[in-house]
């Protein structure tokens, strides 16, 4: 089973010195868009599924088109909730961030003032890859270890979604334990392609990462976090 994740482009979250809530892609990030569609175009995936957040769908229509295929919305791959900043001077947010990072560790976990926990983000993301492979034939093994039973071992599924998702989903398959910098821990380039591939156990499959924030199929200048 492989799944590749790829994270949305280059988001417009301030516009006219103001945040923007549920952004679209600037220039740059359909550009971005365009280039992995065109790296992604050749190959096959038994689904394709995105994010509802309007910057991944954005980056998922030129590979969509590139496939022939319709969009899949999958609602539990929305990247972690922010607070109502939209229209709010950007240095509300700039300053929020900051006190984030400054905090201790372990007080991370509580998150933005008015969004999302990381934790509570960390359980949801964990329920819906849990619920995504069940719907796919694929169970956890009783255990303490990340070993699967495939249905459907062959199965290639392409996700564009977010840094935040991304990097609890692969945290959740490898069998890595969340940490409140996950976005930190697995680096991951705008409109970058990650790859998770299995191999097989003696009593199962265990999930392998086999390329991480590639961002290659990006030209000079065009690489941005």
């Amino acid at each position: 089973m492989e799944i590749v994740l790829v994270r949305h482009g280059q988001p417009e979250w301030v516009r006219g010195g103001l945040n923007v809530e549920n952004p679209p892609l600037t220039d740059l990030g359909r550009r971005q868009a365009q280039r992995t569609a065109e790296v992604l175009a050749d190959e096959h995936f038994d689904e394709v599924l995105v994010s509802p957040l309007l910057r991944a769908r954005q980056t998922a229509e030129p590979l969509l088109e590139a496939l022939g295929r319709e969009e899949e919305i999958e609602p539990w791959l929305r990247e972690i909730g922010d607070p109502s900043w939209h229209g709010t001077p950007a240095e509300a947010a700039q300053e929020a961030y900051r006190e984030l990072l400054a905090r201790p560790s372990l007080e991370r976990w509580s998150g933005l003032e008015g969004g999302e926990s990381v934790r509570d983000f960390a359980d949801r993301i964990g329920v819906g890859v849990g619920d995504f492979m069940d719907r796919r034939g694929a169970m956890r093994a009783d255990g303490e270890l990340p070993v699967w039973k495939l249905g459907s071992p062959d199965m290639r599924i392409a996700i564009v979604a977010h840094a935040g998702t991304n990097s609890m989903t692969i945290g959740h398959l490898l069998g890595v334990d969340p940490v409140p910098w996950q976005w930190e821990r697995f680096q991951l380039f705008h409109a970058s392609i990650t790859r998770l591939e299995t191999f097989e156990l003696g009593d199962g499959h265990a999930f392998g990462l086999t390329r991480l924030g590639n961002a290659e199929h990006l030209g000079d200048g065009e690489r941005t976090r």
